[in-house]
């Protein structure tokens, strides 16, 4: 990890804190289908006990920035500490749930998603759907899935491929 990455971190965490909002750019497949690539994520700070499960946070572990669905709460405490509120998390694509995630590296709630210049929602149990079951099975399918999807914006929505007018 560079420099330049651990400042922009760093920045993040320090605006959601300080200004309780901040707004992202997605880059991985992790959360497809209810997040793209170059979606525009509006995220909220938040504390473990305002967030429910079947919504998104934004978290920083391990040096990481991660916008993951909640899909748990309390169900490991790595420190033995019953007093601390830890949430479980995982990516609607992935099989895997995350390491758990305490009250210091949530930084807030996923409270809207912007595609191609539209406000899109998301179902609050997106990780159960058809596509992300399907998407889970396979890195192909999600390249197909991803592909087809820039091919579908382009001559409909005016897009270009990435999803963002010229």
């Amino acid at each position: 990890m560079n420099g330049r990455e651990n400042a922009c971190k760093a920045l993040v965490e320090e605006v959601v804190r300080s200004f309780g909002e901040v707004r992202l750019r997605v880059l991985g497949t992790s959360m497809a289908p209810a997040m793209l690539p170059g979606d525009l994520v509006s995220i909220r700070s938040a504390s473990v006990d305002e967030i429910s499960v079947g919504q998104v946070v934004l978290f920083l572990q391990n040096g990481r920035l991660f916008v993951h669905r909640v899909v748990g709460r309390n169900r490991v405490s790595p420190a033995g500490d019953p007093e601390e509120h830890y949430l479980i998390t995982r990516g609607d694509r992935l099989r895997h749930d995350d390491l758990p995630v305490s009250s210091r590296e949530v930084l807030g709630r996923v409270v809207s998603i912007e595609r191609d210049h539209r406000n899109i929602g998301f179902a609050p149990h997106g990780s159960n759907s058809l596509i992300a079951r399907l998407l889970r099975t396979s890195d192909r399918a999600t390249y197909l899935y991803l592909r087809l999807g820039a091919c579908w914006r382009t001559p409909f929505f005016g897009a270009t491929a990435r999803g963002v007018t010229p």
